[in-house]
């Protein structure tokens, strides 16, 4: 891949956690110059050993960007980096594009995009899914609502963040409700999976081979094979906490619901989140449905 011009402005990233540390990487990888901002020190310094250099507040990460990458954990962290004391609003420039990547729901991307739009900067609604080795490598999954104007100008870029990039329409807001619909159909398939199998180890089956033929047959899920082989081997290491399905699938609820809908399915996957969390579960990894499960089965057994 050809470098970038060397006159090109550093990329800002806001949140340098799994999946944002992966995308700085990964810029860095693509001869990117890439500036970063987080709260938390060792999470900057992770990003510094790759080859970033940091600011000290938003504000100053974002005058010297022409793309602000947002990739915190939630609406209100979003709110805080971009309007915030020392947010990245009193840098923001007339060059300047916010890319929204967070899992939010689309009424708050809609409501930051209108608050920039205020300002003259524009806004990506860019969620991200895959995962953060896809981050690094860049195969993971952007899934893109903006003008035509701007999807243009960073069309490069975002080619090099994801192989996969999936073009929605102008609307914003629209990628969040894509990301949104994902994320609740990817936990009702963790959730069953992680049902059957235990399920199968109930009745005398090996877990390990139910698992294989699940994943040559119909049964089969990217998430249910991802999580489930790591957990029969005792491995709950956090790649995407547990804390973060049962915070998309209540924001894919509440979106349902305000459109007048209730998914069913989606709504039981809700309420297993939300059951992992209460069990203690929520800073593992998300495969800690399997623990859930083997536990609500024990507490059925007469």
């Amino acid at each position: 891949m050809a470098e970038p011009s060397v006159r090109a402005a550093p990329v800002g990233v806001v949140g340098v956690g799994n999946m944002g540390l992966a995308m700085a990487q990964r810029l860095l990888d693509c001869g990117r110059a890439v500036v970063v901002r987080d709260i938390r020190p060792q999470a900057e310094a992770a990003a510094i050993a790759a080859g970033a250099t940091t600011a000290p507040d938003c504000a100053t990460l974002a005058a010297g960007c022409d793309l602000l990458i947002v990739a915190v954990v939630d609406a209100g962290q979003c709110n805080d980096v971009l309007f915030g004391e020392r947010g990245a609003q009193r840098g923001l420039h007339e060059r300047s594009t916010v890319m929204v990547c967070s899992t939010i729901g689309p009424h708050d991307v809609q409501s930051l995009a209108a608050r920039l739009a205020a300002s003259n900067v524009a806004c990506i609604d860019a969620p991200m899914s895959g995962g953060p080795a896809r981050a690094r490598d860049g195969t993971m999954s952007l899934m893109v609502a903006c003008a035509d104007a701007v999807f243009a100008r960073h069309r490069r870029l975002l080619g090099e963040l994801s192989s996969r990039l999936v073009r929605l329409g102008e609307r914003i807001g629209d990628g969040a409700r894509t990301k949104l619909v994902n994320n609740l159909l990817a936990g009702v398939n963790l959730a069953a999976a992680a049902e059957a199998l235990a399920l199968a180890e109930r009745l005398g089956l090996d877990a390990r081979r139910t698992l294989r033929v699940f994943e040559q047959s119909s049964a089969q899920s990217w998430i249910g094979s991802d999580r489930l082989s790591r957990a029969l081997e005792g491995d709950f290491a956090p790649r995407a906490h547990t804390s973060l399905l049962a915070k998309d699938t209540s924001l894919a609820v509440a979106m349902a619901t305000g459109a007048g809908l209730q998914p069913p399915l989606g709504a039981l996957a809700q309420q297993l989140f939300a059951r992992a969390c209460d069990q203690g579960l929520s800073s593992l990894d998300d495969a800690s449905l399997l623990i859930l499960m083997r536990r609500w089965f024990d507490a059925a057994d007469p």
